[in-house]
């Protein structure tokens, strides 16, 4: 069974930084196609960025400039750095993986294991 965790949220000024972590146990990392995804309260769940050794990287164009997503596979840890953060990134974020590479990556539909989520506040 995977599991995963994630770490490194906090409070923030408008134009921060902050870089969460997703450390993974229980399978086969390397193989796995990773995302990261946030929820605002009163909103549904809205896809990130995702990453994998076979697609590479891609971006909401909400965050694309201003995020990157990164893995080290010898960790096991998927990491999703932040700049210039706004009032509007404020949310809930949770890190995703999958086996599946079949499918569209910003489907929360697509991912089998989730972290728990660590909140991210951004004030202006």
């Amino acid at each position: 069974q995977v599991q995963l965790v994630d770490a490194g949220g906090g409070l923030v000024q408008a134009g921060g930084s902050l870089r969460l972590s997703c450390a993974a146990s229980g399978g086969t990392f390397s193989t796995y196609r990773m995302g990261w995804f946030r929820q605002a309260p009163g909103k549904e769940r809205e896809f990130v960025a995702t990453i994998s050794s076979t697609y590479g990287t891609y971006y909401a164009d909400s965050v694309k400039g201003r995020f990157t997503i990164s893995r080290d596979n010898a960790k096991n840890t998927v990491y999703l750095q932040m700049n210039s953060l706004k009032s509007e990134d404020t949310a809930v974020y949770y890190c995703a993986g999958t086996r599946r590479y079949a499918g569209n990556p910003r489907e929360v539909s697509l991912y089998d294991y989730w972290g728990q989520g660590t909140q991210v506040t951004v004030s202006s």
